[in-house]
């Protein structure tokens, strides 16, 4: 079965809008464009239901509701219990939170594994457990391929003091999927608890996080066609076993333990979109919902494989991670000469592609690239079309 793009594609609004005719978007790892049942949740709840919710006035129940609703839906998507799933300002806040739980719950001894291709919102804070005395280890990846190798990782667990290992589903410079499931397991084997950082990934379908066996997986909707929030699975026992993050009262709900600000209401309530979306792409496609991520799969592969075929080999340029369209997310970065001059030949094109060290400077500097410089990078998702990607591939010839 192929993904019916036409029918995709109706339900973006930016592909009707005026203001952007012409233009396509291959800059999707930094924020994709939000489906129209997102925008009609959003609208209608800062227009009909903009008060305080849980209240007995129809507006402040219908706000409670609709927010409650997001909830549910989307961890039955993911596989998991409704107050597993957290909302936050951002996933960056959200792990900067989480890494404060473990501040207090971590003792002297205790050791945690971050790695090299982590995106730093994965990595920085986590790292910086060490001025509480953690010891923190690196799972290096190889300065040619990006890759993350798993004996490399037995290795840092070995002695048994490992508590928490913290690792990409996908890095949003070298995108290599990595086997999520079987580096959990890996992790549990250990006695440790696995925090993936699905951001880069959750664009490209919506994860069985019950099957990855994840204790902490955390993905950005604003990334994932909805509104600016950082959304967090954290699995019940983990999440009761942490110290409360938010106002005492709060600490006996498990979904409001990790958010010690006061939610966004109005984007809480839209993230129900994102599940309105997948869940029609299911009906037209006569699917279950969750099999709209193969589907989505299936597509961003056959686009992207003509794209890293063009790109693989050529004199000037390294493409990052594996030249297999199979095996990565379509976040296709390029160590080119001067990042910042293609990215701007592209624009004169009416291409939207970034150039940049992309939060991800570690990664960059361990595969000898300098982070000041940065990479071009041409990030697509299931919505774009083959004719699209037909003119990246052929205005790169000129850009790079």
């Amino acid at each position: 079965m192929q993904l019916d793009i036409d029918w995709v594609r109706a339900q973006f609004p930016a592909f009707a809008s005026e203001a952007l005719a012409g233009q396509l978007h291959f800059e999707n790892a930094g924020g994709s464009y939000a489906c129209r049942p997102v925008i009609d949740r959003l609208t209608r709840f800062y227009t009909e239901r903009k008060v305080q919710p849980y209240g007995a006035a129809d507006p402040s129940r219908l706000a409670g509701e609709e927010m409650d609703e997001a909830r549910t839906r989307l961890a039955a998507l993911m596989g998991v219990a409704r107050d597993e799933v957290s909302f936050g300002p951002s996933t960056t806040q959200n792990t900067y939170v989480l890494a404060q739980a473990f501040r207090e719950h971590l003792s002297d001894g205790d050791a945690i594994v971050v790695t090299e291709q982590d995106h730093e919102a994965n990595s920085g804070p986590w790292r910086r457990l060490a001025d509480a005395g953690i010891e923190v280890r690196e799972w290096r990846i190889d300065p040619a391929t990006g890759h993350l190798d798993r004996e490399a990782l037995a290795a840092l667990l070995g002695d048994g003091r490992v508590r928490l290992v913290c690792f990409p589903h996908c890095s949003n410079v070298v995108a290599e999927i990595n086997p999520v499931a079987e580096i959990v397991a890996q992790v549990h084997a250990a006695d440790a608890v696995a925090c993936v950082d699905g951001v880069s990934y959750a664009p490209h379908g919506l994860p069985d996080v019950a099957a990855l066996g994840a204790d902490i997986y955390l993905f950005s909707a604003y990334k994932t066609y909805g509104p600016h929030q950082g959304i967090m699975v954290i699995r019940r026992a983990l999440g009761e076993a942490l110290p409360n993050q938010a106002h005492f009262f709060n600490a006996g709900s498990l979904y409001k333990r990790f958010t010690p600000a006061g939610p966004d209401h109005a984007q809480i309530a839209a993230s129900a979109g994102i599940a309105d979306y997948l869940e029609a792409m299911a009906d037209r496609h006569g699917i279950a919902p969750a099999d709209t991520h193969d589907l989505m799969r299936a597509h961003e592969i056959r686009l992207l494989q003509p794209l890293l075929d063009a790109v693989t080999g050529r004199n000037g340029v390294r493409l990052l991670g594996p030249a297999d369209g199979a095996t990565r997310a379509p976040t296709v970065a390029l160590d080119v000469p001067d990042p910042q001059g293609a990215a701007r030949a592209l624009a004169a094109r009416g291409i939207n592609a970034g150039a940049s060290d992309f939060y991800a400077v570690r990664p960059l500097k361990a595969m000898g690239i300098d982070p000041a410089r940065g990479v071009l990078r041409l990030s697509f998702v299931h919505y774009t079309s083959e004719d699209e990607v037909r003119t990246l591939v052929s205005a790169l010839e000129d850009a790079i």
